[in-house]
Protein backbone atom coordinates (compact mmCIF):
# COMPACT_ATOMS: atom_id res chain seq x y z
CA UNK A 1 0.00 0.00 0.00
CA UNK A 2 3.09 2.49 1.00
CA UNK A 3 4.76 1.73 -1.73
CA UNK A 4 1.74 2.21 -4.64
CA UNK A 5 1.28 5.27 -2.64
CA UNK A 6 4.10 6.90 -3.40
CA UNK A 7 4.06 5.47 -6.81
CA UNK A 8 1.21 7.27 -7.48
CA UNK A 9 2.86 10.75 -6.02
CA UNK A 10 5.54 10.43 -8.41
CA UNK A 11 3.75 9.81 -11.64
CA UNK A 12 4.74 6.38 -11.53
CA UNK A 13 1.43 4.79 -11.27
CA UNK A 14 -1.50 5.89 -12.56
CA UNK A 15 -5.14 4.75 -9.96
CA UNK A 16 -7.76 3.05 -12.54
CA UNK A 17 -11.72 4.07 -11.69
CA UNK A 18 -12.11 0.84 -10.73
CA UNK A 19 -9.09 0.38 -7.86
CA UNK A 20 -9.95 1.33 -4.68
CA UNK A 21 -9.64 4.77 -2.97
CA UNK A 22 -9.48 3.96 0.72
CA UNK A 23 -7.26 1.84 2.46
CA UNK A 24 -7.11 0.02 5.43
CA UNK A 25 -3.50 -1.90 6.78
CA UNK A 26 -5.40 -4.44 8.64
CA UNK A 27 -9.27 -6.17 8.97
CA UNK A 28 -8.83 -5.08 12.75
CA UNK A 29 -8.31 -1.29 11.64
CA UNK A 30 -11.60 -1.16 9.41
CA UNK A 31 -13.61 -2.88 11.73
CA UNK A 32 -12.79 0.04 14.44
CA UNK A 33 -12.84 3.06 11.78
CA UNK A 34 -15.88 1.62 10.30
CA UNK A 35 -17.98 0.08 13.47
CA UNK A 36 -21.66 -0.13 13.32
CA UNK A 37 -22.07 2.81 15.05
CA UNK A 38 -19.58 4.56 13.01
CA UNK A 39 -21.69 3.55 10.21
CA UNK A 40 -24.68 5.05 11.73
CA UNK A 41 -22.47 8.14 12.19
CA UNK A 42 -21.42 8.33 8.19
CA UNK A 43 -25.61 7.47 7.25
CA UNK A 44 -26.30 10.46 9.62
CA UNK A 45 -23.69 12.87 8.08
CA UNK A 46 -25.33 12.46 4.37
CA UNK A 47 -28.57 12.42 5.24
CA UNK A 48 -29.25 15.12 7.38
CA UNK A 49 -26.12 17.24 6.51
CA UNK A 50 -25.36 19.27 9.80
CA UNK A 51 -23.84 22.53 9.63
CA UNK A 52 -21.43 22.27 12.67
CA UNK A 53 -20.34 19.73 14.83
CA UNK A 54 -21.61 20.93 17.68
CA UNK A 55 -24.82 20.04 15.35
CA UNK A 56 -23.73 16.47 14.98
CA UNK A 57 -23.38 16.06 18.41
CA UNK A 58 -26.69 16.95 19.18
CA UNK A 59 -28.51 15.38 16.22
CA UNK A 60 -26.14 11.60 17.31
CA UNK A 61 -26.61 12.15 21.32
CA UNK A 62 -22.00 11.79 21.06
CA UNK A 63 -20.02 13.85 22.57
CA UNK A 64 -18.37 16.40 20.68
CA UNK A 65 -14.95 16.03 21.80
CA UNK A 66 -15.56 11.79 21.10
CA UNK A 67 -17.19 12.93 17.96
CA UNK A 68 -14.07 15.12 16.84
CA UNK A 69 -11.87 12.27 17.46
CA UNK A 70 -13.87 9.87 15.66
CA UNK A 71 -13.89 12.50 12.61
CA UNK A 72 -10.26 12.75 12.51
CA UNK A 73 -9.92 9.36 12.34
CA UNK A 74 -12.20 8.86 9.57
CA UNK A 75 -10.43 12.13 7.79
CA UNK A 76 -7.56 10.17 7.90
CA UNK A 77 -9.01 7.59 5.89
CA UNK A 78 -10.89 9.86 3.13
CA UNK A 79 -14.01 8.98 4.52
CA UNK A 80 -14.90 12.24 5.84
CA UNK A 81 -14.50 15.81 4.80
CA UNK A 82 -14.18 18.23 7.53
CA UNK A 83 -14.64 21.59 5.86
CA UNK A 84 -14.50 25.55 7.36
CA UNK A 85 -17.79 26.94 7.54
CA UNK A 86 -18.96 30.44 9.46
CA UNK A 87 -16.22 31.17 11.90
CA UNK A 88 -14.07 28.65 12.90
CA UNK A 89 -16.59 25.67 12.72
CA UNK A 90 -16.16 22.59 10.88
CA UNK A 91 -19.22 21.22 8.30
CA UNK A 92 -18.48 17.33 8.23
CA UNK A 93 -19.44 15.81 4.65
CA UNK A 94 -19.55 11.73 3.69
CA UNK A 95 -17.26 11.69 0.56
CA UNK A 96 -18.92 8.73 -0.44
CA UNK A 97 -22.40 6.90 -1.08
CA UNK A 98 -20.90 3.44 -0.62
CA UNK A 99 -18.24 1.32 1.24
CA UNK A 100 -17.50 -1.88 -0.60
CA UNK A 101 -14.83 -4.50 1.03
CA UNK A 102 -12.59 -6.72 -1.15
CA UNK A 103 -11.38 -9.09 0.92
CA UNK A 104 -8.77 -11.63 -0.25
CA UNK A 105 -9.56 -15.36 1.48
CA UNK A 106 -6.77 -17.59 -0.08
CA UNK A 107 -3.01 -16.75 0.52
CA UNK A 108 -2.57 -16.86 -3.55
CA UNK A 109 -5.47 -14.72 -3.52
CA UNK A 110 -3.99 -12.04 -0.90
CA UNK A 111 -0.49 -12.15 -2.59
CA UNK A 112 -1.82 -10.77 -6.10
CA UNK A 113 -3.91 -8.41 -4.12
CA UNK A 114 -0.67 -7.10 -2.42
CA UNK A 115 0.98 -7.16 -5.62
CA UNK A 116 -1.53 -5.03 -6.98
CA UNK A 117 -2.44 -2.40 -4.88
CA UNK A 118 1.48 -2.30 -3.28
Amino acid sequence: MKARTIGIARGECHPTAEEPRVWFASLESFTRVLSDRNRELLSLIAEREPASLAELAILSGRAKPNLSRTLRTMERHGLVELQRGKGRMLRPQVRYHGIRLDLPVTSAARRMAGQRTA
